[in-house]
């Protein structure tokens, strides 16, 4: 297919979840708040995933379309993942190892923050759920599922920022969450040890479960650990 079809067909693909259809028998100020979301979900997801590559650029007409849309990409905006030029269009982010490593500087403490916190005020549920999630990174570890890994990683993240009960940094995690994600995604086939890395979030999800918070400080020092020495590894590849 030719570049400039595949590209149309991202940007109509995008401006589809925008319709004011879509969500149906709603408030329309939740409803706007779910396009928004569901916007957000999508164009998110095909940056992390590079189907929208560093360098792309989206064209001024799809910046100015639906309210919902708009208010995504300046939320993606504020996550770094993409860089809005007045007049011009939508340019996504360029990604580099120097970048990441500054990034981690900051993630490290709030990491370690979210996991003591967490381990201290985690409801019941949670707790059950940090176990669940332990049990699936142990088998994504033991089959080298790739997939599954990156799902259990997704929700894990979710339920460790939810369970601190924190929301300062819950937004400023947040807002690494996803150029993380990205960085992962563009180099783990070549420089990931992906069993060890899952065993890391495991031991790091049970810590917290079991409202041990130096264990889970500990756990998520060696994860960090890890994710840094990862990120070194990417320069040589």
């Amino acid at each position: 297919m030719p570049a400039h079809r595949t590209a149309k067909n991202r940007q109509a693909a995008l401006q589809r979840v925008a319709r004011p259809g879509h969500v149906r028998n709603a408030p329309s100020a939740r409803r706007a708040e779910s396009l928004t979301e569901q916007a957000y979900r999508v164009i998110e997801e095909q940056i992390v995933t590079l189907r929208l590559k560093p360098g792309d650029v989206l064209s001024e007409q799809f910046l100015c379309v639906r309210t919902p849309i708009r208010e995504a990409l300046q939320r993606l905006s504020r996550e770094g993942l993409i860089t809005i030029l007045p007049r011009k269009g939508v340019l996504v982010s360029d990604i580099n190892p120097r970048s990441q490593l500054l990034l981690l500087e900051v993630r490290r403490e709030l990491e370690r923050l979210l996991s003591r916190t967490g381990a201290d005020r985690a409801t019941p549920e949670q707790r059950t759920a940090l176990q669940e999630i332990a049990r699936g990174m142990d088998q994504a570890a033991k089959h080298n599922n790739d997939i599954a890994f990156m799902r259990l990683d997704r929700e894990l993240n979710a339920l460790v920022i939810a369970a601190a009960h924190n929301d300062y940094a819950a937004r400023s995690m947040k807002l690494l969450q996803s150029l993380s994600r990205r960085f992962w995604y563009m180099h783990y086939r070549e420089a990931a040890d992906l069993p060890l890395c899952a065993r890391l979030h495991a031991n790091q999800a049970r810590a917290i479960a079991k409202g041990d918070a130096e264990a889970a400080e500990r756990a998520s020092d060696k994860l960090m650990d890890y994710v840094e020495s990862f990120t070194r590894a990417t320069v040589l590849v």
